[in-house]
């Protein structure tokens, strides 16, 4: 018989051994920012913060980096081709170096930038070794709870339970998963004309989202070879007769262009591999999982996969492609399939401000002036998949032409909680909006504007909500990153930093014009300037200019020195206007009457005046 005495002793002891068990268990880790997510922006995020000095740790669930360039398979760079912003340059640069040169990674007829998808994870992997910054890979968040001024996160990695301290942590999941958790408010589907203000919205909301798709990567493996799959159960070849018309949707008349191998060459991939994310009677399907748990989405996505794997029959079956075989040398998995699917929307944040398609097509003509506080930029189209959904509103999106634009910063920030950035396609746009942010480019350089407002936040020892947005963007110019759309002047321009600035004031504006599948806005740097628009530009955001009677005439240096003179309430000469552009392209005095292009303007405007220097606030308004 044990002793009253001697039980209760070892009871204490069990339960002293098994509270210490459990705490030796859980392996602690303290970080600056915390990045839930490595996807395309979670990758960025954390590269940009890192190299500003940040202590910076990655969450991701899988094996890889780059979410939907990698882990889902579209490894095809939509858009922002001619505009090669910061880290989205450099992550294309290594491709061309990979491969051998821009020719090499021109395979198909839908970008002009694809890889394979194992190589654009190893090049960002390549890229995410910095000095600052940790990955867990393999590793599930269990749950977020407020600390203080921080965070403590629990999360879960091979059976294995861990717990970090964050100052900071952004938002990078796949379909906004973290804000949802913490209950910010967000929105799904289509938004109201009357909300937006948006006329080409339906008159009501809905929560009908884009169509997505589980990509296929198919290899060649060469004549003769047979390596058609098992029927697949439902398998019904009606559902796929009008996969081969390859139309384009943008052209002015739709007629039916009937071509099998120009739909397999669409996402031609490097290596004789092919990207299958085929839209039109292809392997789209209409599958809302955004509201699910893990296990609903996990057992709602097999139907993704299915509809994938008939198509892929469909095309080895009865299109003859017997050759092209799930390729068994890209994704880690037991099916050779991605490791997620490809989400074309997320649950969308109810920022500090929202992009709207007003926004979009007039920057320039609206209340706010949200283009001053641009951290990101996209030239792609208003493209939306909604073929599969028979109850999605008959918006022809293809119709909606828009310039090239940017995002605000206002739109990774939530209104009413602190501590937190939100990125990847979960930004605050309105639904129309998200039809062309949710773009690979796009994404990329809202991740890497993620990362600089953490690190500028966390340095000053701000919330994301009071920093500086001028601070942000300088950091992001230091980077070669654009803030504003200018195709005519590239980051390799000795003008672009001071351009960008001058553009991101608006002083001097862009001319927007929508382009086929790559919109555009030109700066136009050689041209001259009217006085009477120089004026008008300047008064925008001096309204303290007096009159100049500006008038139609080309602005010219007499004209130049009067508008500085004006503002700095000093004269400033002619002579001081040619002592500012010495070593430059003025090979003679500069002379009252000289006419002036843009691009001197600009330089001359960042000499005198410094308007970057200026703060404004998330709706692009000057601060007193």
């Amino acid at each position: 018989m044990i002793r009253p005495f001697l039980f209760n002793r070892i009871f204490s002891l069990l339960v002293l051994f098994s509270f210490s068990s459990a705490t030796a268990a859980i392996k602690e880790y303290n970080t600056e920012l915390l990045i839930i997510g490595g996807g395309a922006s979670g990758t960025t995020a954390a590269i940009q913060a890192s190299r500003m000095g940040v202590k910076t740790l990655i969450l991701e669930e899988t094996e890889w980096l780059g979410g939907m360039l990698t882990s889902a398979g579209v490894s095809a760079i939509d858009g922002n081709h001619q505009m090669p912003s910061g880290l989205w340059g450099e992550f294309r640069q290594k491709l061309y170096q990979h491969y051998g040169g821009p020719a090499a990674v021109e395979t198909g007829w839908v970008s002009n930038t694809l890889f394979e998808p194992s190589v654009g994870n190893k090049v960002l992997k390549e890229m995410a070794h910095q000095t600052n910054l940790s990955i867990w890979y393999k590793t599930e968040w269990t749950s977020i709870k407020r600390k203080g001024n921080g965070w403590e996160i629990e999360t879960l990695s091979k059976g294995k339970r861990s717990r970090i301290y964050a100052r900071l942590i952004i938002d990078a999941t796949e379909t906004g998963d973290v804000m949802a958790y913490l209950k910010i408010p967000y929105r799904v589907g289509m938004d109201s004309r009357s909300d937006t203000g948006e006329v080409q919205a339906p008159e009501q909301a809905n929560n009908i989202i884009q169509d997505m798709t589980y990509v296929v990567t198919l290899k060649d493996f060469g004549p003769g070879s047979d390596r058609t799959i098992s029927k697949p159960a439902g398998y019904d070849p009606k559902e796929f007769e009008c996969s081969c018309d390859v139309a384009d949707p943008s052209a002015a008349e739709h007629h039916p262009n009937i071509d099998c191998s120009q739909m397999i060459t669409y996402g031609k991939l490097p290596n004789q591999k092919y990207m299958i994310n085929w839209p039109k009677c292809g392997n789209d399907i209409y599958l809302n999982i955004l509201e699910m748990n893990k296990k609903e989405r996990t057992e709602a996505l097999k139907s993704a996969k299915l509809h994938s794997l008939r198509f892929i029959y469909y095309l080895q079956n009865k299109l003859g492609y017997k050759n092209l075989g799930i390729a068994d040398d890209e994704y880690p998995t037991a099916d050779k399939l991605p490791m997620i699917p490809y989400h074309r929307e997320s649950r969308r944040l109810d920022g500090l401000v929202t992009l709207t398609l007003n926004d979009v097509s007039s920057p320039y003509q609206q209340k706010t002036s949200l283009y001053r506080t641009g951290v990101a930029i996209g030239d792609y189209p208003i493209d939306h998949h909604h073929l599969k959904n028979t109850a999605a509103p008959q918006i022809d999106f293809v119709k909606i032409k828009v310039p090239s634009y940017n995002i605000p910063l206002g739109a990774l920030v939530p209104k009413n909680t602190s501590g937190i950035i939100v990125a990847e396609k979960s930004i605050s746009v309105t639904n129309i909006v998200a039809g062309a942010s949710r773009l690979q480019p796009v994404v990329l350089t809202i991740g890497q504007a993620a990362g600089a407002l953490a690190a500028v936040a966390l340095k000053n020892q701000q919330e994301p909500a009071q920093v500086s947005i001028r601070n942000v963007q300088a950091a992001l110019l230091a980077s070669k990153a654009y803030l504003m759309p200018f195709i005519d002047v590239k980051a390799t321009d000795h003008d672009f930093t001071t351009i960008q600035k001058i553009g991101a004031t608006g002083l001097l504006k862009g001319t927007g014009i929508p382009y086929k599948w790559a919109n555009q806005t030109w700066f136009y740097p050689e041209l001259s300037i009217s006085q009477f628009d120089l004026i008008q530009g300047f008064k925008s955001f001096y309204p303290e200019l007096k009159e100049l009677y500006p008038s139609g005439e080309q602005s010219n240096a007499e004209f130049v020195s009067k508008l500085f003179t004006s503002l700095l309430h000093k004269d400033i000469s002619v002579g001081d206007l040619h002592k500012a552009l010495k070593g430059r392209d003025f090979k003679e005095e500069l002379q009252k009457q000289t006419v002036l292009n843009r691009r001197t303007i600009a330089v001359l405007t960042d000499h005198f005046l410094h308007p970057f220097d200026r703060q404004i606030d998330f709706e692009g308004n000057l601060k007193n």
